[in-house]
């Protein structure tokens, strides 16, 4: 696979004049004009899980393995290693704080390099976390298990047991099945550490950017969400910076992990858009959401999808708004692969999602800067894909 990048010019953006027109649906009157698209790979299903924050920063990291060896075709990593892994911690924190911190499917991009770094990476193809490849992933009976298991133990009141440990970890072995101590791929034969290290892969080179006015403006804050589990910090920024440092990203030849409020009437998967209309757009919704977040939702219906709107002017204080008033919550994370501009000189993101390919874009949808700049609660990337005077602020 290659990269398409095309030229800029000055501060604006110079549309090839054989670039890619695309649509959001088939009937759609969007007319999205491809300007960055940088490689990553297939698009996959989380099923019935809520284990997106995984998906999405394992396809941003496969990216980045393309990227920095410069591969024609991905290294597809285990979703499911990190999550196996991230339970084990997960549940060994809630026991140590007597059940005061968060214990549940989810989790933050913060996950992954605690994982790699402490327990290395599988290959997918080692470890899927299934017993047979036709299988959907369905986690929910085997976290009432798991759950059952730590609430037993938190009432007992007697720490880190070897008998709740062994049980909990039978659990995941016969739901996603045992981990190798040591693997072949390719006729090489690694452990899950020595995989990691040939990937050429530093996870010390990845930050994440948030921007929320109750922390200080560019120190380091905690990412104040439920699955923030492991209490990591994010650099606080302001709107635009937030918004500008995912743009440059992009032109740079970086991709971008998208971790957003996705419940909004105006992301609509199935429509294979995300919009911030100014005014009523009178959507239309039948059925709801899963409460995990890891289907194409609701079903929605509205004009606004077919046909371009006037979009908010959002303001940090329209977002800040949200946040505090439960109205913008951290519900999914996605991976951002490059960006287009519309008819009217608009800038959506193209957005890789981990729902499948049921949509006309093919698991894939566009995000528009109002949007984005609403709703999104963080974005983790490499720090080289931060502006330089951005970096020099943030100390990074």
């Amino acid at each position: 696979m290659k990269s398409i990048i095309t030229l800029t010019l000055c501060l604006g953006i110079a549309v090839g004049v054989n670039a890619q027109v695309f649509k959001n649906t088939k009937e759609s009157k969007y007319q999205f004009k491809e300007v960055v698209r940088l490689d990553a790979s297939p698009v996959e299903s989380q099923g019935r899980t809520g284990t997106c924050w995984s998906f999405s920063a394992l396809s941003f990291l496969e990216s980045e393995i393309m990227r920095i060896n410069k591969l024609e075709e991905p290294i597809v990593l285990s979703e499911m290693f990190i999550v196996r892994k991230a339970y084990e911690a997960k549940a060994e924190k809630y026991i140590r704080m007597d059940g005061r911190t968060n214990f549940g499917e989810g989790g933050a991009f913060h996950d992954i390099p605690f994982v790699i770094e402490n327990f290395g990476i599988l290959p997918r193809s080692e470890y899927t976390g299934k017993e047979k490849k036709k299988d959907v992933y369905n986690h929910g009976a085997m976290f009432e298990k798991l759950d059952s298991i730590v609430q037993k133990a938190k009432a007992a009141g007697k720490g880190l047991q070897a008998d709740w440990i062994t049980a909990y970890n039978d659990v995941l072995d016969d739901d996603m099945g045992a981990l190798p101590e040591s693997f072949k791929y390719k006729g090489v034969e690694y452990t899950p550490e020595a995989f990691y290290n040939s990937l050429n892969i530093d996870m010390g080179d990845y930050v994440s950017l948030t921007s929320f006015t109750n922390h200080k403006l560019h120190k380091s804050c905690l990412l104040q969400i439920p699955d923030n589990w492991l209490w990591e910090e994010s650099y606080n920024v302001t709107l635009d910076e937030l918004f500008n440092a995912t743009l440059n990203a992009l032109k740079s030849g970086y991709s971008v992990a998208w971790g957003a409020d996705v419940s909004e009437k105006g992301f609509s998967f199935k429509n294979g858009i995300a919009i911030a209309p100014a005014e009523d757009a009178q959507i239309i919704i039948e059925g709801q959401d899963n409460k995990n977040f890891s289907d194409g939702g609701a079903d929605k219906y509205s004009a606004a999808f077919k046909s371009p709107v006037k979009e908010l002017e959002v303001t940090q204080q329209m977002r800040q708004q949200g946040y505090d008033h439960k109205e913008t919550t951290d519900d999914h994370g996605m991976h951002i692969v490059g960006f287009n501009i519309d008819r009217k000189g608009r800038y959506f993101f193209l957005v890789k999602n981990s729902w499948g390919t049921s949509n006309y874009p093919e698991g894939y949808l566009y995000v528009s800067e109002a949007y984005f700049k609403l709703k999104t609660i963080n974005v983790y990337l490499h720090k080289d894909g931060i502006q330089d005077q951005l970096r020099s602020v943030l100390g990074i």
